[in-house]
């Protein structure tokens, strides 16, 4: 029996319209856009207005995406959608925005993995497809994180911001995900977390204390020497060498992160998509809006060889190599 692979047959994101760029941030934070993008790369992000959701960025990623694959959304068996901001407790963001799409029907739940929600949700997409429990799947990795940022942290403020993207799988015969690799280590939960909650409560501070708390030389740190050892076990889990790879599209956090990866596989940063400096860290929109920049700009090409990888809270770490 011939084997039956996960294919991407379309992409779509979606971005808040407000633009934060660092010089914008000079006005009320104690910074300089020369101290972010030396640090960072990062040049702006986008915010979310008041009364804009997770949810909404999700949607209309979703709807590009299937508009791109020319799938209907009532043909859909499944929507896996990661995410650590959802619009609301329950229901999921993904029954939300089922809903909205008029997939109403299918399985639809939400995945929280922080930073990697976007490649677990890939994952597990990927097993449905295999499994032949379905054959089309929507996978969307959306986040407003820029609602828990706390704008007089300075050091974590610069960071993040908000956007969604989206892909459409496929059952196919032919090759499109061989591997993906999902990890995480919840012993290193202070070094990156959000220390409030449904079940341990909430605190009387501003914004009930929600905020992100990191510790970002020892989350860099962590995070460099695991994605080395990351790609190493992808790559061993597809059967295939670094120099068939033809892009790596990396989780858009740090470019100096994404530069020691790069270097790892002794890919050329011509060969990387960045878009942090556009984007910023945008959690688990950051892999799905680097991949639909990437397509829709043509630099990825249908049969070339892509590595994806993430990292974030939890820890958690994951990959994805797939064939476009």
């Amino acid at each position: 029996m011939a084997p039956i692979y996960a294919r991407i047959t379309g992409t779509g994101s979606a971005l808040p319209e407000r633009v934060l760029t660092n010089a914008d941030l000079e006005q009320f934070v104690d910074t300089s856009d020369e101290w972010i993008q030396s640090r960072t790369g990062i040049r702006q992000r986008h915010v979310a207005v008041e009364g804009q959701t997770t949810g909404d960025f999700a949607f209309l990623a979703a709807q590009r995406a299937l508009e791109a694959a020319g799938v209907k959304a009532s043909e859909l068996d499944l929507i896996v959608l990661g995410t650590t901001t959802p619009d609301i407790i329950f229901p999921s963001t993904a029954c939300l925005v089922q809903h909205r799409l008029g997939a109403n029907g299918c399985a639809a739940f939400d995945v929280n993995a922080a930073c990697s929600g976007f490649v677990y949700a890939l994952g597990i997409a990927d097993k449905f497809i295999r499994s032949g429990q379905s054959k089309k799947v929507l996978v969307i990795g959306a986040e407003t994180l820029t609602r828990m940022v706390d704008w007089s942290e300075r050091e974590t403020c610069v960071l993040f911001g908000d956007g969604a993207g989206a892909v459409v799988l496929e059952a196919s015969s032919e090759p499109g995900i061989y591997a993906t690799c999902l990890h995480a280590d919840g012993g290193y939960k202070e070094l990156l977390w959000n220390p409030v909650g449904v079940s341990v409560g909430f605190r009387d501070e501003p914004n009930h204390g929600v905020r992100i708390n990191m510790s970002g030389r020892e989350v860099f740190k962590v995070a460099v020497k695991t994605l080395d050892a990351l790609v190493e076990e992808t790559l061993k889990a597809a059967g295939m060498e670094a120099s068939q790879l033809d892009w790596l599209i990396p989780h858009q956090a740090n470019l100096r992160i994404i530069e020691a990866t790069a270097k790892r596989l002794n890919m050329p940063m011509e060969q990387v998509i960045v878009t942090v400096d556009k984007h910023a860290n945008t959690s688990a929109g950051s892999v799905p809006l680097a991949l639909d920049y990437a397509v829709r700009s043509g630099k990825v090409q249908r049969g070339q060889n892509l590595l994806l990888e993430a990292f974030g809270g939890g820890f958690t770490w994951a990959s994805a190599l797939l064939r476009y």
